[in-house]
């Protein structure tokens, strides 16, 4: 699983403990912010110590929170479900922070890998015949040799809970914008990992049904194989996680809000690789299997709480962008369906606008370039050039603040052990239509131990692609309006 301080979904905006954060959107005369340094150090210590025995909190919660939206929204094409941070599911084994960030951060690098790979195979034509021979009869462990054909699962970090079969039974899914197929374990097992809620069995749902290898769901696969007439699929990630199983439908259920049937899904026989804790993943992309295709949802938005934190927020279907939202245009790729594009034009630091060509975040006409929002990748990914510029920016401006040694992949972090509260330059994301998003100082900031090192939260990257990753979501509710292909951002909407 790629880094990404792992989150699940859990939560409904009313009963939430107010954020403190500062505001993302400000106005552009804005040029410092307030970086809360003991604040950060505290959850650092706070999340090592999460583990199970918070489930049962969590549930109740749940049930709370899936009785007020019956009364709040009776209309039943609105769906809401809630999401919680990872640490908050599974305890953590590392011992310590920055073991922790580490294994992160390795887990990341992973899943941009498999981003890029997935892209430069749409942009080169490579079929699925051509990742894997067809045959008419396979056994699922045939299947099992890993192909990068997606996302790394595991630097989803966020979980949702989302109701499988009938009748419903509930399990924790990882949420994903940067993966179509979605997918859980069943019985039998060949190979499974542990997760926190019992095994899916498919014997005791009404509504399971395997899907025909003739489907038109089977063959939008890009890797699937017949055995006695019923589809087995395989999902294949970056880091040499993989799943295989049957192709099957099933009903889902959105808490109270309703549920809908025939849902395209993977029943995984052999799950083997980083995976922990999930069930499943749910794929939020734009393509044909996605949930939201599916689902012919026309809009969805999330809003991820801070990586460490114990908190939870909701993933949304169907409803309203907040009113004060930044809003720009969502562009899709036509050789690649899955990822969700936005017209970024540059930068600023400091309230001044960083010397970045605007050409560096255009997506071509060939299918290349362009950057990306992505709930699963952690650390925003810049083009080369673009990323010494917003650097060089910033460190310009941070002089008053002791420098030390980078950490993996951050070349610039902070000493800030002898501080309380530190005053850093603000950092901005400029759009095409003229709009700006000014991200909380600890959005770009981030603890990487628990003794006072700060590292500046972006990272290079030799591809055409970049990334928006979700430590810069954080705090933020990110709405993406399918049927007018807009996507907006409302800080401290969780």
């Amino acid at each position: 699983m790629a880094f990404n301080p792992f989150i699940f979904v859990v939560l409904t905006v009313s009963l939430l403990p107010s954020f403190t954060l500062s505001r993302t959107l400000l106005s552009e005369t804005t040029t410092h912010t307030n970086l809360d340094v003991s604040a950060s150090l505290q959850q650092t210590q706070a999340v090592l110590n999460f583990g199970p025995q918070t489930l049962n909190s969590l549930d109740q919660q749940q049930q709370l929170e899936e009785e007020v939206q019956t009364l709040t929204y009776p209309n039943a094409s609105y769906f809401s479900v809630q999401l919680h941070p990872r640490a908050r599911l599974y305890k953590t084994p590392h011992k310590d922070y920055k073991t922790l960030v580490l294994s992160r951060l390795e887990r990341d690098a992973a899943r941009v890998n498999s981003l890029t790979t997935k892209l430069q195979l749409a942009l080169h034509g490579v079929k699925k015949s051509d990742l894997l021979p067809v045959q008419t009869e396979l056994q699922p462990e045939d299947l099992s040799t890993p192909i990068v054909s997606g996302v790394s699962q595991g630097s989803g970090e966020y979980f949702s809970r989302i109701g499988v079969g009938k009748p419903s039974k509930p399990f924790y899914m990882v949420l994903d914008t940067g993966s179509d197929v979605n997918w859980l374990q069943c019985q039998p097992c060949s190979d499974c990992y542990q997760q926190s809620d019992p095994i899916f069995n498919p014997s005791d749902s009404a509504s399971y049904k395997p899907l025909s290898c003739a489907s038109s769901q089977c063959s939008s696969l890009d890797v699937s194989a017949c055995r006695s007439n019923k589809c087995l699929y395989q999902v294949s990630y970056g880091d040499g996680s993989f799943t295989v199983g049957d192709f099957v439908t099933e009903t889902l259920s959105f808490g109270n809000s309703g549920s809908i049937n025939t849902i395209a899904l993977g029943c995984g026989h052999d799950n083997e690789g980083l995976f922990v804790g999930a069930a499943g993943l749910l794929g939020l992309g734009g393509g044909p299997l996605s949930l939201t295709s599916q689902t012919k949802a026309s809009s969805f938005s999330y809003c991820l709480v801070d990586r460490d934190s114990g908190r939870s927020s909701t993933l949304e279907f169907n409803s309203a962008p907040p009113a004060d939202s930044v809003t720009t245009n969502l562009l899709k790729n036509s050789k690649l369906d899955t990822f969700y594009y936005v017209g970024l034009t540059g930068m600023s630091v400091g309230g001044q606008a960083v010397s970045i060509p605007t050409s560096l975040f255009q997506l071509d006409a060939s299918g290349n370039g362009g950057i990306i929002v992505d709930s699963g990748t952690a650390i925003t990914r810049l083009q080369t050039q673009a990323y010494n510029s917003l650097r060089d920016a910033f460190v310009k401006l941070t002089q008053h603040l002791p420098s030390t040694s980078g950490v993996a992949l951050f070349d610039t972090c902070y000493d800030l052990s002898s501080q309380r509260s530190v005053k850093v330059p603000t950092v901005s994301f400029q759009f095409s239509d003229g709009k700006s998003l000014q991200l909380p100082a600890k959005n770009y900031l981030i603890p990487v131990d628990s003794s006072g090192t700060f590292c500046f939260a972006f990272a290079p990257t030799t591809s055409s692609l970049s990334i928006v990753g979700n430590v810069q979501q954080q705090g933020t509710r990110v709405s993406f309006d399918l049927a007018n292909s807009k996507v907006a951002f409302s800080s401290n909407k969780c």
